[in-house]
């Protein structure tokens, strides 16, 4: 069976602030992101950070979760470079997941 786990980063509308995350399932964790009914104090909703800018698919949560720590451990610019791999003009992703 296959499974699906998503390394993602969010960032803010002034493309300042990015926030790493993992996830299981990367539709409703954009909503909750967005929505954030649970938690006013979470960094997402403090910097406002809802905009996808970047995600990884793997198969086993053990990946997923030694790379979120991995990226987190990196300082502003690899995490840069790592976004412009694949998404050089920093669009926000997030119709592209949500309307799948």
């Amino acid at each position: 069976m296959s499974h699906n786990y998503f390394v993602y980063i969010l960032t803010n509308k002034n493309k300042t602030v990015l926030y790493t995350g993992v996830t299981n399932d990367l539709e409703i964790r954009l909503k909750q992101h967005t929505e954030n009914k649970d938690n006013k104090f979470a960094f997402t909703f403090k910097y406002n950070c809802y905009y996808l800018i970047f995600y990884e698919r793997y198969q086993f949560i053990e990946h997923a979760i030694e790379r979120e720590k991995e990226i987190k451990g990196w300082k502003r610019q690899k995490k840069n470079e790592l976004i412009e791999i694949d998404n050089p003009d920093w669009r926000f992703l997030n119709d592209e997941i949500l309307e799948r």
